[in-house]
C-alpha cells in the first residue's frame, strides 16, 4: 500500500545521506535539515556496538521558553499543531488532544501543573538552607536561605514527588497495556520495555507483566532479571490450563522492582496474533498492566495481534534518521487504518535514548523537529546509563538517580494516556 504524507519528502531527502559515510560530528546548527541525518548515523546501533567503553556525554537541552542550554535529563514538551485543542462533535479526538495538552502542562521545564499553577512549596519558596556552606551557616542560627543549586534540586525532588503520585494513584476499571515499538531494530526496544515496566511495578507495588510479543525470541529473557524455568512458549502451550495467579507465576521471571517478566527461555515456535491475544487475556486476569516488547516487523501476525490488545504506544528512538523515520512510517500506517490503532498513534510517546557517543545538536533538534510534526504526544530524554549500555541484565536499583528520574516522568506520561484511552473506550461503549 503506497501511503502519502507530508513527511514524505523529508524521507525521500534521506535516503540517500543514510547510505554516505558520516561526517565528523561538529558544531552544525546551522546546517539545513537535509544534511542532518548523515552525521547522526554515528549514533547507529543501540545494541549491537559497544557502548560501555565510550565515555558519556550529558545531553544538551535548550529551552524553548528561555533559549538557555541545560544538563542532564528532561522531558521535551513537543508543540501542538495549532488546531490540535479544536474539537468538533464525533470528531473522537477532543478526549484524547485535552490529555496532550494537559500532559505538555505537566511537564513544563518551568514545573507548571496540569492546571497551568506553579507547583511550589515551602521547601522551594521559604524556610533556611540546609545543604553546603549555607546550610552551615543557617544552622548557626543565621537567616541563610537556600541557594540555587539547592533550590533547584528541591524541584527536582518535588517534581519527581508529583510524578511518583501520578503513578501510584492512577487506577482503571480494566488492565491496561503499553506496546513499545520502533520497526528499526537497535533502538532499545527491550530495555526501554524493562525499565519503564519496573518503574510502573516499583512505584505501584506490582501487578505489573512484561511480555515479549516479537515473532521469534528476543533478548527480553536475557536483558531480565532471574533464569526462569518456564517462559512465553511454555505459556502458549498451556495457556488454556492458567486458571489462577499461582498457576501463570509459574512461567514468569520475578524482578527486584516486582514486575514480573515473561520472555523466550529457548527456541519457540513463531508466535502469532491469534497466541498474543490469548496470553495477553490470561494476564490481564491477574496484572493491572502488561508492557509488551515487540520486535521489528510491523506487517508480522504478532505484532498485529499485539497493537489489537494494546492502550497506549511507546515508540524509543535514538538521534539518528533511520530510528526516527521508521517511526514516523509506523504511525503514518496506524493513522492509515483507523479506529483503535488510529488511536494509538495519536496517543504515542517518544523516548530518546543516549548511548555516549557524541551528538550534533542539529540532530537533536531535526529528531525533536520531526516527531512534533508526526504527532507524538511528548518526547522523554533518557541520559546515558553505563548499567543500560553493558548489554546485560537490567536491574531497577542500579540505574543513575538521573536515569531513573527520566524513566520515573516518562511512566508518569504514559499513565496519563493510559487514563485518556479507558475514559474514552468507555465513553464509546456507553454511546453504543
Amino acid at each position: 500500500m503506497s501511503l502519502t504524507s507530508p513527511l514524505a519528502g523529508t524521507q525521500h531527502s534521506f535516503q540517500g545521506l543514510m547510505a554516505e559515510d558520516t561526517p565528523p560530528m561538529s558544531d552544525t546548527g546551522c546546517s539545513a535539515p537535509n544534511d542532518v541525518f548523515g552525521a547522526a548515523d554515528r549514533a547507529g546501533d543501540y545494541i549491537e556496538e559497544d557502548a560501555a567503553l565510550i565515555a558519556p556525554i550529558q545531553p544538551r537541552l535548550r529551552s524553548k521558553t528561555t533559549g538557555n542550554t541545560t544538563e542532564g535529563p528532561a522531558q521535551i514538551a513537543l508543540p501542538l499543531p495549532a488546531d490540535a485543542l479544536k474539537t468538533s462533535p464525533g470528531s473522537g479526538a477532543s478526549a484524547s488532544t485535552m490529555a496532550i495538552a494537559s500532559d505538555l502542562a505537566s511537564t513544563s521545564v518551568l514545573f507548571t501543573s496540569p492546571t497551568g499553577l506553579a507547583i511550589a512549596s515551602h521547601s522551594t519558596t521559604l524556610g533556611k538552607a540546609t545543604a553546603g556552606f549555607r546550610g552551615a551557616l543557617a544552622r548557626l542560627g543565621l537567616p541563610v536561605g537556600p541557594g540555587a543549586a539547592e533550590l533547584g534540586d528541591r524541584r527536582c525532588q518535588e517534581l519527581r514527588t508529583t510524578h511518583e503520585t501520578t503513578v501510584r494513584q492512577a487506577t482503571w476499571t480494566r488492565a491496561v497495556s503499553v506496546l513499545v515499538n520502533n520497526p528499526k531494530g537497535g533502538t532499545g526496544k527491550t530495555p526501554t520495555a524493562l525499565l519503564l515496566g519496573g518503574v510502573l511495578a516499583a512505584i505501584r507495588g506490582g501487578s505489573v507483566a512484561i511480555l515479549e510479543v516479537s515473532d521469534d525470541p528476543g533478548a527480553l529473557n536475557f536483558r531480565a532479571e532471574g533464569s526462569p524455568l518456564l517462559g512465553l512458549g511454555e505459556l502458549v502451550c498451556d495457556v488454556d490450563q492458567v486458571a489462577t495467579a499461582g498457576c501463570l507465576a509459574g512461567y514468569t521471571a520475578p524482578q527486584t522492582s516486582f514486575a514480573s517478566v515473561i520472555g523466550s527461555t529457548g527456541r519457540r515456535d513463531r508466535l502469532t496474533g491469534e497466541s498474543v491475544v490469548a496470553v495477553s487475556n490470561v494476564i490481564d486476569d491477574f496484572y493491572s498492566i502488561r508492557v509488551m516488547d515487540s520486535g521489528n516487523v510491523p506487517t508480522s501476525s504478532a505484532f498485529r495481534g499485539a497493537v489489537s490488545v494494546s492502550d497506549v504506544l511507546v515508540i524509543p528512538v535514538m538521534n539518528a534518521g533511520d530510528s526516527v523515520l521508521e517511526a514516523i512510517q509506523l504511525l503514518e500506517e496506524l493513522r492509515a487504518e483507523g479506529g483503535p490503532s488510529a488511536e494509538l498513534a495519536n496517543r504515542a510517546i517518544a523516548i530518546r535514548l543516549t548511548d555516549g557517543r557524541p551528538e550534533n545538536d542539529a540532530v537533536r533538534e531535526e529528531v525533536e523537529r520531526l516527531l512534533s510534526q508526526a504527532g507524538v504526544s511528548a518526547l522523554h530524554e533518557i541520559p546515558y546509563d553505563s548499567h543500560i549500555a553493558e548489554r546485560g541484565q537490567l536491574t531497577l536499583s542500579r540505574l543513575n538517580p538521573a536515569t531513573r528520574d527520566a524513566f520515573v516522568a516518562a511512566a508518569a506520561s504514559v499513565v496519563r494516556s493510559l487514563q485518556t484511552a479507558v475514559s474514552a473506550a468507555s465513553t464509546q461503549n456507553r454511546k453504543a
